[in-house]
């Protein structure tokens, strides 16, 4: 398979100015699958000075005419299912069902953005209702200008697409960071912008490391908004950087997310939400359900369940179709998760599956599905982040306990409720300081419902409208009614 490994620049793919380079690893064999370029400082600058050649063009096409460039962005995805898939497979680790979820999923996100960007006119120059008729006021919506995209590498392409189709409709031209660690899928987007005729310097793609690249990009003056997708820690530096020249900022952060399951739940069912909530792409999602609160009356029957369900969960080559779990995406991130368990064994929980890595996979970052029971509320495996497949259970009694300890948490992503009780969902859904919450299912996405969180866990919102919002500046235009004289 031929990958791109350049820097994609005012529409041509080019070498760095340093002529440095980052390996890009198989996670499941350890293996380099290439090098791409690593970009520094001069390279960010050759890639804002492109974008804002580009902008004064793109800004003022119709809204129409840049959501046609988006859907042809769509079908060129669809299209290309057969090599973003594997390559996706190959450089994240995930298994190629999810996979191919993400593709349909980033797809689905730029048909959602070309739709709204055709609508965008109709929202232009809308009528204010004033308490005086000496004056008329009308409503613009205009491009933030040029935007820095700042992308994980748990869903490489999916975050980027709810940065970029959004961005793109607004009438921005945007830098997109890729993560250096899953970057072949992005620069895929590079082959995708010249297909369809997107003109050049909308779209520019720097590979690199947060401090060589990701760092002055987000210093440059010449970047008017920034979006991120990442750890809490980083997304800080990020809004302190910003700060100093008031740059736009939305951030899409961290989580510890709570799952709650009431004494009438189906069994059989919860097990599978909770599982898909924490095992999902190897618990690598910001969103992961990785606090289960359980009520005290089914608290043995569906620990049983559960723990005989995670036993079947067959962890592996993510190129074999009966495998539910692939490696963790970096080394990195595999000795993070290792050390978590193992704080967690000599913090007092009790370990009731998995527990370390893979028996017999010699290579690969691969690490079991783990549960463990009893967690202290002030251990570290309840309170952070570990971005892994590891669950940390308790027990509770009443309703109100429930959401107490759902809510003591400094994030405040999503939670999950299962329930039959109407008016508990009514209640708890009220209640609960997330950005959503997902009732008696799992966590399914729509690109028409928003994303982001409370607290710690961001600022700002992606997906739906919303999205589109955060890359749009309002302006009003007053005038008087009356003439002079």
């Amino acid at each position: 398979m031929h990958y791109q490994t350049q820097l994609f620049i005012d529409g041509q793919w080019v070498a760095p100015v340093r002529q440095g380079t980052l390996e890009v690893i198989n996670p499941a064999t350890e293996e380099v699958i290439t090098t791409v370029a690593a970009a520094t400082a001069e390279d960010a600058e050759r890639a804002v000075q492109a974008a804002r050649r580009a902008l004064p063009a793109w800004r003022s096409l119709s809204g129409g005419e840049r959501g046609g460039y988006l859907r042809r962005i769509s079908e060129a995805v669809q299209q290309r299912k057969d090599r973003l898939i594997p390559l996706q497979t190959l450089n994240n680790g995930k298994t190629l069902a999810e996979a191919e979820y993400d593709m349909d999923l980033v797809s689905a996100c730029f048909a959602y953005y070309a739709k709204l960007a055709e609508q965008l006119e109709q929202r232009q120059n809308q009528p204010v209702v004033l308490p005086s008729t000496e004056f008329t006021s009308r409503t613009r919506f205009e491009s933030a200008g040029v935007a820095g995209l700042i992308v994980p590498w748990n869903y490489p392409l999916v975050t980027t697409s709810w940065k970029l189709a959004p961005a793109l409709a607004a009438g921005c031209t945007v830098i997109v960071k890729p993560s250096e660690i899953t970057p072949l899928i992005e620069l895929e987007l590079g082959d995708i912008a010249r297909e369809v005729g997107l003109p050049a310097g909308v779209l520019n793609i720097v590979t690199g490391t947060g401090q060589g690249v990701g760092a002055p990009l987000c210093e440059h003056p010449g970047v008017d908004k920034l979006s991120f997708t990442g750890s809490t820690a980083t997304g800080t530096r990020i809004m302190a950087t910003a700060a100093q020249s008031v740059k736009g900022v939305s951030l899409e952060l961290g989580g510890k997310s709570p799952m709650l399951v009431f004494d009438d739940a189906r069994i059989d069912a919860a097990v599978e939400w909770i599982c898909g909530g924490i095992f999902a792409n190897a618990g690598q999602m910001c969103s992961a359900t990785s606090r289960l609160l359980v009520q005290r009356s089914i608290y043995p029957q569906l620990l049983d369940a559960l723990v005989q369900a995670v036993a079947g969960i067959q962890v592996g080559d993510p190129f074999e179709p009966q495998v539910a779990m692939g490696p963790l995406t970096s080394r990195d991130q595999y000795d993070k998760v290792l050390s978590a368990i193992a704080q967690g064994k000599q913090c007092g929980a009790t370990l009731v599956a998995g527990g370390g890595s893979v028996p017999g996979q010699e290579r690969g970052y691969f690490v079991q599905p783990t549960v463990f029971t009893e967690v202290p509320l002030d251990s570290a495996l309840w309170c952070e982040e570990i971005f892994g497949p590891v669950l940390a259970v308790r027990a509770f009694d009443t309703e109100e306990e429930a959401l107490a300890l759902a809510n003591d948490s400094c994030f405040g992503l999503v939670a999950g409720v299962i329930t039959e009780d109407e008016q508990r969902i009514q209640r708890l859904s009220a209640s609960l300081e997330v950005g959503h919450v997902f009732i008696n299912g799992p966590q399914e996405l729509f690109v028409e419902t928003s994303w982001g969180g409370f607290k710690q866990s961001g600022i700002g919102r992606e997906l739906g409208p919303w999205g589109l919002d955060e890359f749009l500046e309002v302006k009003h235009i007053t005038r008087g009614a009356k003439q002079p004289g």
